[in-house]
């Protein structure tokens, strides 16, 4: 028996490893690709002159290589890892607290109160005194006040369980999706309604490296905190009937965990609009390789989706050319054959059920 964990531990920790690397070649690959293909030896000089400045040449300090390298395409791969790992995640957590396989991220209504959110601030101007950011800054607080809306409304009339909180969620995204559906309609901006619409499908292009330092130390404290509830995240895969015969009441973490992950997908559709599907599919594929275990499954998922998102981005920029397609748009295309696909597998199970 300890032989077979021993062996565990040890495939866990190559797959890890093999996994790590694979996102730094996909990242370091996708800086080299675009309009004009830079060679990978001139990028790695302009990353080491970053922090050795004295032993490179002033045109990888400087100078149009320079800023198409660090200013325009490293933010948006380092920007893509990120948010994927947060879109993975999330999904894993949501799963968990909805006891739903198909839970992702936005089942909550986040999505539509973002999407409120920042058509107020297309259509109306709200938000303007925000500065330049202002639209991704109002889906952040739609986003988020959905969030504690439904959270608030799960518990009238009793304790919030994984049923009232999707139920909540359902009826608050109705309400918002009624309201942008309103605005939009006696909108008469035509070019308003076209930014609305390639914002709903996300895009990774506006990626700057001050926006990177304010959301990354959210995402990677959000990350390590949901590593550390793996007990309890498993736990909640078990129901909450079986949580309290072992002493364990899950409302107060299902409150936590809701506001954290509302945050964490708020800072996400604040940098880079509406992007589904990695959320669903990612968790699901973690599982097939390595269980339901909460414990190695946020590992593996924030890696796959970190991994998912850098490769999608950088098709969603080549796949076209002079142009790129809205990185929703490809996603939902590859995402949505992907799940048939699991959908259809016997062995394929969650919580340890198979189904």
């Amino acid at each position: 028996m300890n032989k077979k964990v021993l062996n565990l531990k040890s495939v866990f920790g190559l797959v890890i490893v093999g996994l790590c690397v694979a996102v730094f070649i996909a990242a370091i690959h996708a800086i080299t690709i675009g309009t004009v293909d830079i060679p990978m030896r001139k990028v790695m000089d302009v990353i080491l002159a970053k922090w050795n400045p004295e032993n490179y040449p002033a045109k990888y300090s400087n100078g149009t290589l320079h800023d198409v390298i660090w200013l325009i395409r490293m933010p948006r791969v380092v920007l893509a890892c990120f948010v994927g790992m947060a879109l993975a995640v999330v999904g894993v957590v949501m799963q968990a607290i909805v006891k739903n396989p198909l839970a992702d991220p936005y089942i909550l209504g986040i999505s539509s109160g973002a999407s409120l959110g920042a058509t107020m601030a297309i259509l109306l101007g709200v938000g303007t005194i925000m500065g330049g950011n202002f639209v991704g800054i109002m889906a952040f607080i739609g986003a988020f006040l959905i969030s504690i809306g439904v959270l608030m409304i799960s518990n009238i009339g009793g304790k919030s369980n994984s049923v009232r909180l999707l139920l909540a969620g359902m009826a608050l995204s109705s309400v918002c999706s009624s309201l942008s559906s309103l605005v939009i309609f006696f909108a008469k901006d035509k070019e308003g309604i076209k930014s609305i619409t390639y914002w709903l499908m996300g895009s990774l292009a506006g990626a700057k490296w001050s926006q990177i330092s304010f959301i990354v130390p959210f995402i990677v404290v959000g990350v390590l905190f949901f590593l550390s509830q793996y007990r309890t995240l498993n736990l909640m895969l078990l129901g909450d009937d079986v949580s309290i015969t072992l002493g364990k009441n899950l409302y107060n973490y299902r409150r936590v965990y809701l506001i954290i992950t509302s945050l964490m997908m708020g800072l996400v559709v604040y940098c880079s609009g509406m992007i589904g599907f990695v959320g669903l599919i990612i968790p699901h594929i973690g599982r097939m390789i390595f269980g339901t275990d909460h414990k190695r499954l946020i590992i593996i998922s924030g890696l796959l989706g970190a991994l998912f998102m850098i490769l999608a981005d950088t098709l969603s920029r080549t796949i076209l050319p002079h142009t790129e397609l809205p990185i929703g748009i490809l996603i939902s295309a590859v995402g949505a054959p992907c799940f048939i696909w699991l959908l259809c597998k016997k062995s394929y199970g969650f919580g340890g059920n198979k189904s």
